[in-house]
């Protein structure tokens, strides 16, 4: 072999070691998205629209929302589009069928009109939720799991319709179906729950005439882990949609509180996991089942994350996560990771007969990268990764400002409603992404739509004001006045954190703004600089020195179009680019002010579906969030 051949045979493996390594190097969750698509490259299996591509996909969304990378997104626009016309109709979709199943990957529709606008993701989704007018019912109003399952209520059906229907409701305005929401988990417990452990039974036949179903109590035979577990997601997912004052919730919350005992209660010492069959896991023939524990690790932490469970809970979840990984989890050859031990599909009824006993949930054999493991595992990952930094700002507010930035447009429903830098918003124009790593460091995003004052700037830590509205935008725009200074700048001076993300001259407010910010030293010039011509980025890259003291990791980012700073004390310079200064804070008594000219954190720019993948505006964010929790003054214990 030539020298020369040698030296590029080297270049090679040293080139695919790196890679390797670089593999290793990410979390859990993007290590199995990446085996998605790549075991799955072309689409998810299945040549019909099913739950099993629904679930891989939620998996893929929250792992796409963790790490702003475009080719999560992608691959849902592109597994979506596959079923979905231009019309919004969904080959090999039958309404008439009736089965839960096929609504869970709905919620794929939902993210992509939101993300998107585009209509056929809409129209979609409302077939969908036209189905669940017609669904066949029980006497009492549970749904059928399957129009061919008479009168039967299945615990997967919970997470199969119920998080589609309470999205659906909070996005589109239909308040008055939480009611029913509500009564499929109320009704589902009272009929399926085991008084002795508190779990719930897999199926229920309110006619008590299956040949599965208990004569006396119409319950299948098996406590099956899986079930639980799609029930107990499902709460977890429906509750962040359900209004707060919803005469229900309370219920909801108590129904998932009995769940985290009774999860708690079934879980193995040893491994930390959880058996096919739950109470029996000393009976010769049961094994532990990985998309299960998945399902339960994804439930506890996201219960806590959002403050529906205690933290005490969280041992449990990571208990079982380490075993997820320690029992589950393997790379082959080629770096890539695969999920063991997932039951293959199960169910009750039906040909050939599926009589729900011990001996038929323990004789379905495991399977490797089975959809529903494979998508549970990439939705506990994420929970688990969100708890880095979760007790950093827990329990503290970031308000973000909706009285001087209060622009309204109509939606697709005709009703109109605040957008323009929002947290809800998941479209270019939102905060979503930013408002996820504010939650990720325990801090409640909330909203104030009202002038600023002593009383409720009290309750927050930070509080944001982004781009200031002017006549052209609001008609009806709001100015920061006298009271309003007094108010926030007393606030800061106790303590309070203050983010100004204006905006380039033309496009927002200066003159009261500045007069706000002369009390820290801080003025915005009118100008605006980085102009960008079409996708030229390169205009708008500004590169961030490896010592800068707030941006750790973030090494180039994309500004345009902003207006540049003037400071004097107490402010100072934190980013500059050439002569203009970009980045500025100051502190003021007991308090902490940043600042810059453009909203910057919008999702168009931190999202990844837009900007080259050299640009580390997602960075930028966590690297700000992280350091503006820092400067929240420490409350004595």
């Amino acid at each position: 072999m030539s020298c020369i051949m040698k030296k590029i045979l080297l270049l090679c493996a040293s080139l695919f070691a790196g890679l390797g390594l670089r593999a290793q190097t990410l979390p859990w969750s993007q290590r199995m998205a990446n085996t998605v698509m790549h075991i799955w490259a072309d689409s998810l299996p299945g040549t019909n629209w099913s739950y099993d591509q629904g679930i891989v996909l939620q998996g893929l969304q929250s792992v796409w929302q963790q790490s702003a990378r475009s080719e999560y997104f992608t691959y849902i626009q592109k597994s979506m589009d596959r079923y979905v016309g231009a019309d919004g109709s969904i080959r090999t979709y039958k309404a008439k069928d009736y089965t839960l199943d096929n609504i869970l990957s709905g919620r794929s529709l939902l993210f992509l009109h939101q993300v998107l606008g585009t209509e056929k993701y809409y129209k979609a989704a409302s077939l969908l939720r036209r189905q669940l007018d017609e669904q066949p019912k029980t006497p009492e109003g549970g749904f059928w799991h399957k129009k061919r399952y008479t009168n039967q209520m299945w615990l997967d059906g919970l997470y199969m319709a119920e998080p589609f229907y309470a999205e659906y409701a909070s996005l589109y305005h239909e308040d008055a179906d939480f009611d029913q929401i509500a009564d499929q988990f109320i009704w589902m417990e009272q009929h399926a729950r085991d008084a002795k452990t508190g779990l719930l039974y897999h199926a229920w036949d309110q006619s008590k005439k299956e040949r599965w179903a208990n004569p006396q109590t119409g319950l299948s035979a098996s406590l099956w882990a899986r079930a639980d577990g799609w029930y107990a997601m499902a709460l977890v997912d429906v509750l962040p949609y359900f209004p707060a004052n919803h005469p229900k919730r309370a219920a909801l919350v108590a129904i998932l509180k009995r769940r985290a005992v009774a999860i708690q209660g079934s879980q193995d010492e040893g491994s930390g996991l959880w058996y096919q069959v739950l109470d029996k896991g000393s009976k010769k023939g049961n094994y532990l089942e990985a998309s299960a524990s998945c399902m339960f690790v994804y439930t506890l932490a996201k219960g806590v994350r959002e403050g529906y469970l205690p933290q005490k809970y969280l041992p449990a979840a990571r208990k079982a996560y380490d075993g997820i990984i320690k029992n589950f989890i393997e790379t082959d050859a080629d770096g890539h990771v695969n999920l063991k031990g997932t039951a293959g599909a199960v169910g009750v009824g039906g040909e050939p007969y599926r009589d729900g006993s011990y001996e038929y949930y323990t004789g379905v054999k495991t399977v490797s990268n089975e959809t529903k493991g494979v998508g549970s595992f990439m939705l506990a990952s994420v929970e688990m990764e969100r708890l880095a930094n979760l007790n950093a700002g827990k329990g503290k507010t970031v308000l973000l400002d909706s009285y001087f930035n209060n622009e309204y447009h109509k939606d697709i429903t005709g009703k109109s409603i605040p957008f323009h830098y929002k947290w809800e918003e998941q479209d270019n124009n939102g905060f979503s992404l930013f408002g996820r790593i504010f939650n990720n460091y325990g801090l409640h995003t909330k909203t104030l739509s009202e002038a600023p004052d002593d009383v409720n700037l009290k309750k927050a830590a930070a509080y944001i004001i982004v781009d200031p509205d002017i006549p052209k935008e609001n008609l009806d725009a709001k100015y920061i006045e006298e009271p309003h200074i007094k108010a926030i700048s007393n606030w800061v001076k106790n303590g309070g954190v203050l983010v100004v993300l204006n905006n380039d001259t033309g496009n927002a407010e200066f003159v009261h703004l500045n007069k706000l910010m002369a009390k820290f030293g801080i003025s915005f010039n009118l100008n605006s600089v980085n102009r960008v011509v079409g996708r030229n980025f390169e205009q708008g890259a500004i590169n961030i020195p490896s010592d800068n003291s707030i941006f750790k990791t973030a090494r180039k980012i994309y500004i345009k179009e902003l207006s540049t700073l003037q400071l004097i004390k107490p402010a100072v310079p934190r980013l500059t680019n050439g002569k203009d200064i970009i980045v500025a804070t100051a502190k003021y008594g007991k308090g902490t002010v940043f600042a810059v000219g453009d909203p910057w954190f919008y999702n168009e720019y931190t999202d990844g579906r837009k900007l080259p993948a050299d640009y580390d505006n997602f960075k930028a964010a966590n690297d700000l969030v992280g350091w503006l929790v820092k400067q929240i003054p420490q409350t004595k214990k």
